[in-house]
Parts: structure tokens; C-alpha cells; sequence
């Protein structure tokens, strides 16, 4: 069973105390120069178009020359942060947020009760177990002791279907490359060698013979950071056996394929394998291993549309599919012959988002309504039992458990309410509550609402705004508008800590839900998509405009603020309008889009971006927009702070290196544009606690220092 931890760590506090002290922003801060950046004679053509690129050196980094500028970039970036004078006490007021007990929900594997904790400020969530819900309370394992810094995090944990056996994947300095450790679940004693270079996968357990995993060859000539991965392979690892004797499943050289993932079902009678060129659509396989002759049978033979095994009963399987219903259905079929015109609708598709789970018997449909959560109940045969009535407006998560559970858990949250798990009793339909959030803080002083703008060509856009109750709308208040819009991915309310600080200070957070997600099913993600890709721009833009004009904010007071997709969001907007923000944040962003695909499994993006070498139309199109080609010289760019990582092997810190130079190089005014770049961190998953803390003050400590409001400082 895979435990997502990031959605864990969801669970956040904030106490509600009362300002004391008033820091001002300082009005004259030393920025000491900008290093000076070589430039390269680096020509490319593009369908007769030459494209220059000066700083192409910046992509190598195992050289000693980009390390020497990612430390001289470093060093002017801290020295500008550390004359910010409320930047140590925001961070100490983050410490304070921090610090109390977290939870999640527990579940069972064999004899034994799991669940994770996080005393407050320990850098990683410890798994501890009892046996039995009167058993002893003991520590299973502790993330914090894979390394002394907390740079090396759990990343995936999964149990034999008994729970006697345990895999789990270790992530050091936050790579993608993963190793893999096993053992005896009982004393926790290491059974047989750590696997190593396993990347973008899960662990299937094949009863305790062994598992399924994926990976790429590791790049032997070149930076593993950097270089591409194309080919995926299906293992099986047959405990106490070599990894290099690992079986070829799936996969490799005679069935070239960027992504495959493998699960069993839960009777674990059949392998189910995924597989994929880009992050949309995928084929589907399967293989029954009660037969030792059978070989694999295509269920999906195309990758148009994203489909998945829901669960099985026999030979009979439920198939979740986005075909022919672009918000997603729940269809049966034969795994004798599994073909489309033999697929019956269970659950049909609906005007709201479809992502289906089972447990206890039952079939749980989550779905999105105007990005906010609505479940319902179903029998197998597809009969619905109830609407499951959720605490309020907000995202509830975990409807899955194992067929014979009675009960399952669930979180709740939103912008105003921390993370609460949910006790639920799926014969009755009744939920109580199992785990109160530690947060000290009342919801009743804030407001979350939900709006509806209008994008430019006349698209009405969602869009939820938090803030303290009885803030004036008088065009004052520091704005945080956040955004992603890409690779169907939507973005739901959740509570963040770090965005207390913003609140507390009397400032407005904006979530924006653009085209290019997965709000309102698969035509919304393709609307934001290739040649459509300025949609997601508009969106955004047109966010800023209503916040503005609705005199939430100015643009003197805006910050706009995204991570990968939406590092790209926010380096695309604020180089088409660079007047309107006076903020920006672009995190760990896909900057370059002429290049994007040259790098790790970055291809695998061509569904949404397309890329410069499919057409010469496409290329005019990627070109106009990529944030790094459409920099201006002469041009006054918001205060901008880049975020990246030396460790980032999904989107490559290049993107933001030549971004950064660039921008320094084009810049005109006082603005400061800097970037700040973690070592032994990469994308964002298992940062350590101390980490994100520091991280958070350094956005906020710039954001308010550059809008001159300075902080309230609460004791």
C-alpha cells in the first residue's frame, strides 16, 4: 500500500495571537553586484529562424565553472536577504506554527497498526506501529536517521499483501533516482541487497517471492541530474537474488515506452501495467499470473485517453477510462475479451470530475465540483448507496481501503480549516472525527470564498480568495496569486501553513484555476494544452486584473507565485506583462521551452507544451512565449526572486540558471531579480522541515520588503 506522505504533511497550524511589534521594511538594502556572467557564441536554427543561446554552458552541471556561479549567485542573494529585518523573525514565527504534533491516518498491514508522526519540528514524519489497537506503541521507521541533515527522505513504502515484508524508497538530496531497501516487517531486520537507480515507480508485491519495479539505465557519460531518460523498464526483484539477474517484464528496447508503472490487483491475480510517452493518456496491459503460459493482454492499445484497473472480481474488471467521456466513467468488461465494445457502464460520466477508489466492498466516486470535493457511495453493481456528507466546502481525501475493512479513513481541509482525519463506517455512511488538527487557530476570523471571473477571449475562470475577515477592499492589501494550470493536475483547497504568515499580516492568498488542469475533466486540460498554451497565461493575467479592479490589491502590492508548470506560469506572465506584478516567484520552473525535452524524462511533456522541433508553427508558438527567449533589454521586471535546486532531476535547475542570468543581464531598475538555489534539494518532495522553513521565510521576507509593508511581529 502506497502512503502518500506529502499529502501527510498536509496537516498544518497557525496560532491566532495578537501583533506586538511593528518591523519596518528597510528603504535602502546593499545588492551587491550581480556576478558576471560569461556569454557563449551558442547559435541554434530552427526552420531557417537562429536562436541564440549564450548561456547554454549554464546546462552542464557537473562543470566547475557553473558550480563557482551558483555559489557567487548564492552568496548575492543571501547577503541581499539577510539586511531584510524581520526575515529571522518571520522565520521564528514559522518555527512556532510549526511546532506541534501531526498525524495521519492509520492503516493496517498483517498483525500491525501504522501511522506517521511528526513531533513538530523533526525534519521527516516518523512510521510508528502497534499491534492491535491495545499493542505498544513503537517506532517502525525513522526518515530522520537516513541522513544528518534530513536531506534523505522516505519516498515510497509498500507492504506485502501479509505485511511480514516491506520495500521502501529512499530519495537522497531530493533526486527522482531512487534506492530501494526491504525487510522482514516483523523485527525489522534487511532482507537481501538495496536495489539502487530505481526511478519513477511504484513497488508491486508478488505474494513475499518479491516485486515489480521500474527504471531507466542510469546515464553513463553524463550527468544522471540531467541527462535524458527515454526508455522505461518493468522489473521483477525476486528477494535475495542480484539485481542485475532481475527479470525484464516489460518494456526496454523492443516495446520502447517513456513512462511504465505496474500494480496487482488485490487478490493479486493479475499484473496490471500502465504505459505511456507523456504524462496524458496511457495504454493498459495486463497478464494473469495464476497462469504461469499467460502472456500479456491489451485491454487499452492506445494512448489517446488515461485509463486505469479500478479493481476486478474474478474475470470481471472495473476499468476507470477517460474514453469517450472526457470527465471519466467507471465501465465493466471480461478479462477473457476485454475489447471496447464489450465495456458496460457501472457509473456513467457526469458534468464533475471523476477519481474513483474502492474499500470495504464498496466503489467510493470523488468527484470536483468547481474544484471543491463531492463523494458518493456505490455498490459493485453499480447502485448508488449515498451522498457522503463531508464537513463543509473543501477537499476530502483517502476513500480507499481494502475489501474486507469496515471502516476507512479520510482528511478534510481548506484554506481555513487544517487538515482533520475522519473516522468513516461504510455500512452506516456515518463519519466522526478520528484526529483533530493541533492547530491552534479559528477559523472564524478568516473567509474563504470562491468568485468567477472572466478570462480574456470570455472563459469564466474560478477562483478562491482567503483572507481575514473585515479586510478593507481598498487596493492596499499584500496579494499572494497562485497558479499552475497544466497536466490535468487541479488544484483543490488545502490549508498551508506557510501562508499564515500572509494572513496574519492582513494579506489576500488567490488561487487561481486555470485552464490547462484538471478542474472540470480532460476538454479543460487540453483548452491550456500546445497552441492553446496561452490560454493558461490569459487565465492568469485576467486573475490579477479582477483582484486588482476589485481593489483587493494594486499591482504595487501583487505577488504572483507558481512551482514547475507553474514556474513557467509565472515566468511566462511576468514577461508579458511585467507592469502588472510587483512580485515574482518562479519556482523550479520549465523556462526554456525550445530545450525543455532535451533533459531527464522532459519529452515526456510534449502532450501538454508540444515541442520546438514538431512543426515550425509550433516552434513560432514555444518561442514567443518561452520565458528565457522573451526577456526584454532595457526592461523593468518585477522584484524577482528564481527558485530552484541543485538536486531538481524533473526539471533541471538549467531552466532557471539561464533564466536568472538572462534577467540580470535585461533588467532595468531598482527592482532586485535574484535567485536562490538549495543544495541537496530537489523538485520539492521530502524537502526536510528545516528546509521549507527557511525556504518560506527568505519568499516572504522578499515579498514584503519589496512591496514596503514591513511586518508585524507576532510574540
Amino acid at each position: 500500500m502506497v502512503k502518500n506522505l506529502s499529502l501527510i504533511m498536509m496537516v498544518i497550524a497557525v496560532a491566532g495571537c495578537q501583533s506586538k511589534n511593528k518591523i519596518e521594511a528597510v528603504k535602502d538594502i546593499t545588492l551587491k553586484p550581480y556576478p558576471q556572467t560569461d556569454k557563449i557564441d551558442q547559435k541554434d536554427t530552427y526552420f531557417g529562424i537562429e536562436v541564440e543561446d549564450p548561456y547554454r554552458w549554464l546546462e552542464d552541471d557537473l562543470s566547475d565553472k557553473t558550480k563557482a556561479w551558483v555559489t557567487a549567485e548564492n552568496e548575492v542573494t543571501q547577503n541581499y536577504l539577510s539586511q531584510i529585518p524581520f526575515r529571522n523573525a518571520i522565520k521564528s514565527r514559522l518555527e512556532q506554527l510549526w511546532n506541534f504534533e501531526k498525524f495521519s491516518a492509520p492503516y493496517t498491514e498483517g498483525d500491525y497498526i501504522y501511522w506517521y508522526k511528526n513531533d513538530g519540528l523533526q525534519n521527516q514524519a516518523v512510521l510508528y506501529r502497534k499491534k492491535g489497537e491495545n499493542g505498544t506503541e513503537e517506532v517502525f521507521l525513522d526518515p530522520n536517521k537516513f541522513s544528518a541533515d534530513g536531506t534523505t527522505s522516505l519516498a515510497g513504502i509498500n507492504f506485502s499483501k501479509d505485511g511480514s515484508l516491506v520495500a521502501y524508497q529512499l530519495s537522497e538530496g531530493g533526486s527522482d533516482w531512487r534506492k530501494v531497501v526491504v525487510l522482514n516487517a516483523n523485527d525489522k531486520s534487511i532482507v537481501g541487497d538495496t536495489l539502487i537507480d530505481v526511478k519513477f515507480s511504484g513497488l508491486a508485491w508478488r505474494g513475499n517471492e518479491g516485486f515489480y519495479y521500474s527504471s531507466y539505465d542510469r546515464p553513463k557519460d553524463a550527468s544522471a541530474l540531467s541527462a535524458m531518460t527515454d526508455v522505461h523498464k518493468l522489473y521483477f526483484h525476486k528477494l535475495n537474488t542480484a539485481q542485475k539477474d532481475d527479470e525484464l517484464i516489460f518494456g526496454g528496447e523492443n516495446i520502447k515506452r517513456r513512462y511504465i508503472g505496474a500494480s496487482l490487483t488485490e487478490d493479486e491475480r493479475f499484473l496490471v501495467v500502465t504505459a505511456a510517452n507523456t504524462t496524458s493518456g496511457n495504454e493498459l496491459w495486463m497478464r494473469d499470473l495464476n497462469n504461469p503460459a499467460s502472456k500479456f493482454v491489451s485491454v487499452m492499445s492506445n494512448m489517446d485517453k488515461n485509463h486505469y484497473i479500478l479493481d476486478n472480481e474474478g474475470d470481471r474488471l472495473f476499468i476507470y477510462t477517460e474514453l469517450n467521456a472526457p470527465n471519466g466513467r467507471i465501465v465493466t468488461t471480461d478479462f477473457v475479451d476485454p475489447k471496447q465494445e464489450n465495456w458496460k457502464d457501472l457509473v456513467p460520466e457526469t458534468d464533475n470530475v471523476l477519481s474513483p477508489s474502492t474499500g470495504g466492498g464498496k466503489i467510493f466516486a470523488s468527484y470536483l465540483k468547481d474544484a471543491t470535493s463531492l463523494v458518493k457511495q456505490f455498490d459493485r453493481s453499480g447502485k448508488l448507496e449515498r451522498e457522503i456528507e463531508l464537513p463543509g466546502v473543501g477537499t476530502a481525501s483517502g476513500f480507499g481501503a481494502k475489501k474486507e475493512d469496515q471502516d476507512l479513513y479520510y482528511s478534510f481541509t481548506s484554506y481555513i480549516h487544517p487538515s482533520t482525519i475522519y473516522k468513516y463506517d461504510i455500512a452506516t455512511g456515518k463519519s466522526e472525527v478520528y484526529k483533530q488538527s493541533g492547530a491552534k487557530f479559528d477559523p472564524s476570523q478568516y473567509e474563504s470564498k470562491q468568485i468567477f471571473y472572466m478570462s480574456k477571449d470570455g472563459t469564466k475562470v474560478p477562483m478562491i480568495i482567503t483572507h481575514k475577515k473585515g479586510v478593507k477592499l481598498d487596493g492596499t492589501n499584500p496579494t499572494l496569486l497562485y497558479g499552475y494550470g497544466g497536466f490535468n493536475i487541479s488544484l483543490t483547497p488545502s490549508f498551508s501553513l506557510a501562508n499564515v504568515i500572509l494572513l496574519e499580516q492582513g494579506g489576500v492568498y488567490a488561487v487561481a484555476n486555470l485552464r490547462g488542469g484538471g478542474e472540470y475533466g480532460e476538454n479543460w486540460h487540453v483548452a491550456g494544452t500546445k497552441l492553446k498554451k496561452q490560454n493558461v497565461f490569459d487565465d492568469f493575467i485576467a486573475a490579477a486584473e479582477y483582484l486588482i479592479s476589485e481593489k483587493y490589491t494594486s499591482s504595487e502590492k501583487l505577488a504572483i507565485s507558481g512551482g514547475s508548470n507553474g514556474g513557467l506560469l509565472v515566468g511566462a506572465s511576468m514577461t508579458q506583462r511585467p507592469e502588472l506584478f510587483k512580485v515574482a516567484f518562479p519556482a523550479v520552473g520549465v523556462l526554456d521551452m525550445l530545450r525543455y525535452h532535451k533533459f531527464t524524462a522532459g519529452a515526456g511533456w510534449a502532450f501538454d507544451y508540444g515541442t520546438a522541433d514538431d512543426s515550425k508553427e509550433m516552434f513560432e508558438y514555444l518561442y514567443k512565449y518561452s520565458p528565457y527567449h522573451a526577456l526584454k533589454p532595457n526592461t523593468s521586471y518585477p522584484a524577482t526572486m528564481v527558485m530552484t535546486a541543485d538536486h531538481d532531476d524533473r526539471v533541471v535547475p538549467a531552466h532557471s540558471f539561464k533564466f536568472a542570468a538572462r534577467l540580470q543581464e535585461y533588467h532595468k531598475g531598482a527592482n532586485p531579480v535574484l535567485i536562490r538555489i538549495d543544495t541537496n534539494a530537489g523538485h520539492g518532495a521530502g524537502k526536510s522541515t528545516a528546509m521549507q522553513i527557511a525556504e518560506h521565510a527568505d519568499k516572504w521576507a522578499f515579498m514584503f520588503q519589496n512591496m514596503g509593508i514591513g511586518y508585524n511581529e507576532i510574540k
